[in-house]
């Protein structure tokens, strides 16, 4: 795995569990947000081939 697909991936892992954090806490606009970051990480995955696999938050 290359730096760019270990980055990446870490990236959404983050961002999934910062999510599900902002869910739990009741946060709305936090919600919107890292929505927003997961839908560009995950677009940019799938135009770079880099299989993201079923994680979800």
């Amino acid at each position: 795995m290359d730096a760019f697909t270990a980055g990446l991936l870490q990236r959404i892992k983050a961002t999934e569990s910062d999510l599900s954090r902002a869910r739990d806490e009741g946060d709305d606009f936090l919600v919107e947000v890292e929505q927003g970051e997961l839908d560009d990480l995950r677009r940019l995955a799938a135009e770079h081939g880099v299989e993201v696999g079923a994680h979800s938050a």
